[in-house]
């Protein structure tokens, strides 16, 4: 990571790097008591909760890979690859706002048809 990088930047890459390593311990000083994180299956509300939310994920994760991380001071985009023991590759990005040095909101994105697949989910077409 450059030294140049925006504020929001190299927050959110500590976070996602604390995370994605299973650490959430480390991840969660990162985020906001009162954060908000707008993921494909709702809001998830506070701090507590996101880290309730992201650790089930965090832990079956065998590899990640940071593609891209972008942004202000104030927001950060970052596009990342992850893999599980059932899903070789699951792509991602998430958009953190950040105030006073901690993220307030994240919006996630991923898709989510490698894991109905591994699940064995009928897809229609």
């Amino acid at each position: 990571m450059s030294e140049s990088q925006a504020a929001a930047v190299k927050i959110a890459v500590a976070y996602h790097q604390a995370w994605t390593a299973g650490t959430l311990d480390a991840a969660v000083t990162h985020i906001a008591e009162d954060v908000i994180c707008y993921a494909p299956s709702g809001v998830i509300e506070g701090k507590a909760a996101v880290r309730a939310f992201m650790e089930p994920f965090a832990a079956s994760l065998t590899q990640s890979t940071l593609l891209a991380a972008f942004g202000t001071d104030e927001e950060a985009l970052l596009m990342y690859n992850t893999a599980n023991r059932a899903v070789p590759s699951a792509p991602g990005a998430e958009l953190y706002r950040v105030q006073n040095e901690q993220i307030v909101e994240i919006h996630i994105i991923f898709d989510r048809l490698p894991f109905a697949l591994a699940r064995g989910d009928v897809i229609g077409v």
